[in-house]
């Protein structure tokens, strides 16, 4: 079985790679290539290009490199075509996937994309061009199949990959245990995300409210979880905003660091869905070129941003979006959630609803869509 894939950022690689799984499961020769990440490589995936070739943060840094994405599209819609898998997935990323999948449909390709386009958040008009460019829409949310249908777009709910990964009781003990935690300090995770654009618009608020949690709370510890790659960029992000003493740095090991700690300080993402599996109370925060936020949001359907907010259809946590994240409201908003035990109890318990809502086995169910589409 060969089959073709991209996945754009480090989100994208850690789905393909739950996913990949289930695929050598079902087909143990299974021969995959494409764009990928670390985790799609460590399941035996051909990686002709880096997934961090993707990783744009906005419509303003896009354009940047506009041009080279369509080059690297067109090339590996080439080789692509001249191999003729059996398939080929596009994880998320549908701003480049979605052109090559139509592309690649166009010639005979079975195309399948993986996580359906936030079309109920914003830009509904995708769905249009989502029912040109894939035979089958993989979806992570149960709502969206229905929402898919009624523009005749065939699709399957197959729950969250996080959610089978991430275990239902939350191993704090053994996290701190291993970051070298005591079981009685305050640890606060900063996640200002994985891209290089989201650390230079977002990090250094992040760490400037790290610094004042440290001052607020004597003992306070502050952990930052590093993206493969990135550590030199941090540090220089850290060094800048003079944050040395109030920040850890943590290569990888985001999902200790978020099982280990008592709130999480994240950009928006997929990494707040982590958070809310490992039933941490967390302070959302989020800013992007001021270019992007005019278009972003003159297109938005709905109050919410965070995908546990989204999914909860309240603000069971709180957002503080672009000129709304400074590094007071952010470290205000820590404190709270430390100063309310009981509220981080309830956030916890409506957090465990959702990660049985969003357990499938969803590597399995996946890959049994895939299967049918192929066969049929």
């Amino acid at each position: 079985m060969q089959l073709g894939m991209v996945a754009g950022e480090a989100s994208g690689d850690l789905l393909a790679g739950l996913l990949m799984g289930g695929l050598k499961a079902r087909w143990p020769t299974l021969q995959a290539a494409g764009i990928g990440g670390p985790d799609m490589v460590a399941q035996g995936f051909e990686a002709w290009w880096p997934s961090e070739r993707l990783s744009v943060h906005g419509y303003a840094e896009a354009l940047k490199v506009y041009r080279q994405l369509v080059a690297l599209r067109t090339e590996l819609g080439d080789r692509l075509l001249a191999q003729r898998p059996a398939a080929f997935i596009g994880i998320d990323a549908p701003d480049f996937n979605l052109g090559l999948e139509a592309r690649l449909k166009a010639a005979g390709l079975k195309t399948i994309h993986f996580v359906c386009p936030s079309i109920w958040a914003w830009r509904g008009g995708r769905v249009h061009k989502l029912a040109a460019s894939a035979d089958h829409v993989l979806c992570l949310f149960p709502f969206e199949p229905a929402l898919l249908a009624q523009a005749g777009v065939p699709a399957s709910y197959v729950g969250h990959p996080l959610a089978d990964a991430i275990p239902l009781d939350v191993p704090r003990a053994a996290a701190r245990a291993a970051l070298g935690l005591g079981d009685g300090e305050t640890v606060v995770a900063v996640m200002p995300g994985s891209r290089r654009g989201e650390i230079r618009h977002i990090a250094p608020d992040f760490l400037r409210a790290a610094q004042r949690l440290r001052t607020a709370r004597l003992g306070l510890r502050c952990l930052l979880p590093v993206a493969p790659g990135l550590r030199a960029m941090v540090e220089a992000v850290v060094a800048e905003a003079g944050a040395q003493e109030a920040v850890e740095l943590v290569d990888g090991r985001s999902h200790e660091v978020m099982a280990a700690s008592d709130v999480v300080m994240v950009a928006s993402g997929t990494a707040t869905l982590e958070a809310a599996l490992f039933k941490r109370p967390m302070v959302i925060g989020y800013r992007v070129h001021w270019l992007n936020w005019q278009v972003m949001r003159h297109m938005r359907y709905q109050p919410w941003v965070g995908l546990p907010n989204v999914l909860s259809e309240d603000f069971v946590v709180p957002e503080l979006l672009q000129h709304a994240m400074t590094p007071d409201a952010l470290a205000t908003e820590v404190l709270r959630w430390l100063d309310d035990p009981g509220a981080c109890e309830r956030i916890a318990g409506r957090f465990t609803e959702l990660h049985f809502l969003l357990r499938r086995d969803t590597a399995r169910a996946a890959t049994d869509a895939i299967a049918q589409v192929i066969a049929g």
